[in-house]
């Protein structure tokens, strides 16, 4: 194929592609023809159909407002069907239902809170105010619901149920009486009942049954939200305050004036003190802690009120028990009441933080206060009467007499006295350090040393009144002796040591010595080989020869011996060694001394008499006689005792 025909080919083929381009433009502006009439026609029928639109809108709207006002009348009229409801119940009051009375109070408050919030209700002013008024009517009568309730259910507890609720170490003995000072298993508690009372467990009185405490609560919690704290605080202060002042009065305890002690007979206040411990125990752990407990439960969420009705309820019966021992403080002080102040300052001291955790809260400061002053003060007190004691005993006047020298009352009195003192070592270390910070067991050794040492300068006084002085020898023997052996035996020793006891048990053997020279010597030179006549007659050889009168002078000597013997049996049976070691120990160190020399005497000048004219005239007694007279002395024998 040549270049023409090519060409040709070329040329036809364009013409085609030109005349088909030519085409589809056409059929494409034809298209856009027809699109642009179906776009014009949509929007002739969106504007026919928007009335259509907007009518079935308004209609959708106007259904759901229909809805809306449907429910809200719905719970319009819901609510003024429960307060029909609640008014019913309420109007029959609370006797017969008191739970569902308070469902229907809250109820009611509900309702009151519904109708404030919708106060485009035309009726909602009126539905408020009879609202109201018959919350009013319903509070009211749910004080007086919770005035009765309390008040049945608070009744007095009696003294054996609180008794019940200590622990068997402290419940009272058979005759109903807390054990005195001075019975064999009357012992101070810190001392001796310390370790039982910190595990002892006391139960805490029922004082409102159990079921009945919700209720109380639930009327309580209703009240102070209906802003009636204040009647809620003064039905709750006078009847539980009421009803425990009843309880502290049954077991018997008293106001007392500083007056009222002063004028009673001392066993009378012995026991009136020995029952207050007993009942201060018992107040704080049984009913002022069980007040505590039933107070939380019922005033539980009423804080604002809780510490206060507690502290009010309180506040007279901590007035009264504080008060005696308050009397007793201040009353005048006499060495007996020495032990029961440390009774006393013990149970203050034991009941400490029990106090501190009851009365913690601002409303109780005063009562807490008030306890506090009154264990200072019978510290201070016990103190006072310890320095009282200690110059008492020092000066000591009585002149109680004591003829057959025997120990002395106040000896026994002074020595039972620190015995008793040492039952209350801890207490009184305890006392110590209220005043002054030093080890209080040099201070419990110094003030024992000083009471002993007192005692003793008051014996050496009271021994200047006998007018033999080898009775006052005697005296003081018996005496020292006593204190000693009563050291020993006590936990004094441990105190003094036994240096102490060895240097008085060293004077003890001094004035057993003193009163065999000052007894027995004048008999003693009558025997003596070397010895003058009492007589007329002169002195005998040492060979036993008559130098001068002889027969005269051993009938003299004999004579005189057998007339001091007989004065000092008769004059020394009658006084008195009461230890019977001591008594046989002196009798045998006398026997020790006299019947050898009388034995020799006898030996060597007997034969001179025995040959001549009525022997038994001059030598009354054989040795065996002496030693058995002997065996009489000391037994503090009467005048009528000894003739038998």
């Amino acid at each position: 194929m040549g270049v023409p025909q090519t060409m040709e080919a070329l040329r036809e083929r364009a013409d085609f592609i030109k005349e088909s381009l030519q085409k589809s433009q056409i059929i494409t502006d034809n298209m856009a023809t027809i699109l642009g009439s179906f776009d014009h026609r949509l929007s002739a029928l969106e504007t026919a159909m928007r009335p259509t639109q907007i009518r079935t809108h308004s209609i959708r709207r106007a259904h759901e407002n229909i809805d809306k006002t449907l429910k809200a009348a719905e719970v319009i009229l819901s609510q003024f069907d429960l307060t029909r409801k609640a008014e019913a119940k309420i109007l029959r009051g609370p006797h017969e239902d008191l739970e569902s009375y308070l469902e229907a109070i809250d109820q009611l408050r509900s309702n009151v809170k519904f109708f404030s919030s919708n106060k485009s209700f035309k009726s909602s002013d009126g539905v408020l105010n009879h609202a109201n008024q018959l919350l009013a009517k319903a509070i009211s009568k749910l004080e007086e619901e919770f005035r009765q309730l309390l008040t049945n259910y608070s009744k007095p507890v009696e003294p054996d149920r609180l008794f019940e609720c200590l622990p068997n170490s402290l419940r009272p003995s058979s005759s109903g009486s807390p054990r005195k000072h001075g019975d064999d298993n009357s012992k101070s508690p810190t001392e001796h009942q310390g370790k039982s009372l910190e595990n002892a467990v006391y139960t805490l009185p029922t004082l409102i049954p159990p079921r009945v405490i919700p209720l109380l609560h639930d009327l309580a919690q209703q009240m102070a939200q209906a802003g009636h704290q204040q009647q809620l605080f003064r039905i709750y202060r006078d009847t539980r305050a009421s009803v425990l002042e009843q309880s502290v009065r049954k077991l018997g305890v008293e106001r007392l004036s500083k007056d009222d002690v002063q004028k009673m007979q001392w066993e009378v206040l012995e026991a009136k003190i020995g029952n207050w411990i007993h009942y201060m125990r018992i107040a704080v752990k049984l009913l002022f802690a069980g007040e505590k407990k039933l107070c939380d439960q019922i005033l539980d969420g009423v804080d604002s009120l809780r510490d206060q009705c507690f502290a009010e309820v309180t506040v007279n019966s901590v007035s009264v028990l504080l008060s005696f021992g308050e009397a007793i403080a201040k009353s005048k002080r006499s060495p007996e009441k020495l032990f029961v102040l440390l009774d006393m300052y013990e149970i203050m001291r034991e009941l400490h933080s029990e106090i501190e955790v009851l009365f913690g809260s601002k409303a109780c400061i005063e009562m807490r206060d008030s306890a506090l002053s009154l264990t200072k003060r019978l510290a201070q007190t016990a103190q006072e009467t310890f320095c009282d004691f200690e110059e008492a005993v020092e000066k000591d006047a009585t002149k109680t007499a004591v003829l057959d020298g025997t120990v002395h009352p106040l000896t026994s009195y002074v020595i039972n006295y620190v015995k008793f003192l040492f039952d209350y070592q801890s207490t009184l270390k305890q006392l110590f350090q209220e005043f002054d910070a030093s080890d209080p067991d040099s201070q419990l050794t110094s003030v024992t040393t000083r009471i002993m040492q007192a005692l003793q300068n008051n014996l050496d006084g009271k021994s200047k009144q006998y007018k033999d002085p080898a009775l006052t020898q005697l005296f003081l023997m018996n005496n020292i002796h006593y204190i000693v052996r009563s050291v020993r035996r006590s936990e004094a020793k441990d105190l003094l040591g036994d240096d102490w006891v060895q240097i008085h048990r060293r004077i003890v053997q001094q004035h057993a010595n003193q009163y065999k020279r000052v007894s027995w010597a004048k008999i003693l030179q009558c025997l003596s080989v070397q010895g003058g006549g009492s007589g007329s007659g002169g002195g005998i050889g040492g060979d036993g020869s008559a130098s001068g009168i002889s027969r005269a002078a051993v009938k003299d000597r004999f004579k005189t011996f057998n007339v001091q013997f007989e004065e000092l049996h008769q004059r020394q049976s009658q006084w008195t060694v009461p230890d019977s070691e001591l008594r046989e120990s002196l009798r045998l160190a006398v026997a020790e001394i006299l019947l050898p020399a009388y034995r020799s005497f006898q030996k060597r000048f007997g034969p001179m008499i025995e040959n001549g004219k009525n022997p038994q005239k001059y030598i009354r007694y054989s040795p065996e006689d002496l030693d058995h007279m002997m065996n009489e002395f000391f037994e503090g024998k009467t005048w009528n005792e000894q003739k038998r």
